[in-house]
């Protein structure tokens, strides 16, 4: 495959969602003019995120939609022949929200996202979703991941043994609410971001674009830090704290098979091992 430009996007998304769809109909706009062919938004960025894990306002939830509603349409039509993933709350059939994710490009949904691992307190918010899937676009195959799920090594591992090229990471991801820093880069959330970002991307070899919010929701900070992280785990394009597109043109494909010419770390795994030993088993 030629050369594809990514972009992920670090912005502040909050509770007016026709706010939120003009804004990323916006950036979707802008980014076609700078020739960007595979856009990643940040969670929640059609009706925003919760403003507390463990008091989540019950007269402010995010807005539920559906995938066939006119949020979603209107950022197909934006979409064009540019492929866009944006994060919102899913209705889930006899009630409750999903914390969800869609890739779409001008002809419609190309694949769908239902976040699988929850923080503390988010479950009084959404329910929880119990698959991973991949799915071909036009910039190569693609996995979703949300926020929280790329702490955890084996749900990256499985969208890239299901064949991902580039895994889009979509965040609502603040600072620590524990023990917050005054600064933003010095935040311990912050270091952990960008570790798991590059961490995902080297242990499976694979381009990973990472998207996150900023500004303030609640009693939450948003971390920013969007990039495009290749698949040596090295990061290619930073927005750091501030908003912004973080962007790159890459040859996906070929910068792949460069990362895995001698060590294919796919291929090597031994998963008849990878399990804990007990007395039994002595």
């Amino acid at each position: 495959m030629a050369p594809v430009t990514l972009g992920a996007v670090a912005a502040h998304f909050g509770r007016d969602l026709d706010r939120g769809v003009t804004k990323v109909v916006g950036i979707i706009e802008s980014a076609a003019r700078d020739g960007v062919d595979f856009l990643v938004f940040p969670d929640a960025c059609l009706g925003g995120y919760i403003g507390d894990f463990h008091r989540p306002d019950p007269d402010d939830p995010p807005p539920a939609l559906t995938l066939d509603g006119p949020e979603i349409a209107a950022v197909v039509s934006a979409a064009g022949p540019m492929t866009v993933c944006v994060g919102y709350a899913e209705s889930a059939p006899g009630g409750g929200r999903y914390n969800a994710a869609v890739c779409v490009c001008g002809d419609g949904v190309l694949g769908t996202y239902r976040k699988v691992h929850q923080p503390v307190g988010e479950s009084l918010t959404y329910l929880a979703g119990d698959t991973f899937s991949t799915f071909d676009t036009p910039v190569g195959r693609v996995g979703m991941l949300i926020d929280y799920d790329k702490t955890f090594p084996e749900a990256a591992r499985t969208l890239a043994m299901g064949g991902a090229d580039i895994i889009a990471a979509l965040s609502a991801w603040p600072a620590s609410v524990t023990d917050r820093a005054s600064r933003l880069p010095a935040d311990r959330q912050s270091r952990l971001f960008d570790l798991y970002d590059c961490a995902r991307a080297a242990e499976n070899q694979v381009v990973l674009v990472s998207s996150n919010q900023t500004g303030v929701m609640g009693n939450l900070r948003f971390l920013g830090q969007a990039k495009v992280v290749g698949p040596g785990g090295d990061i290619l394009a930073t927005t750091r704290s501030k908003g912004g597109l973080a962007k790159v043109e890459i040859d996906v494909h070929a910068e792949i098979t460069r990362a895995r010419r001698v060590l294919n770390h796919l291929t090597e795994l031994r998963p008849s091992s990878y399990h804990v030993a007990s007395e039994a088993d002595r």
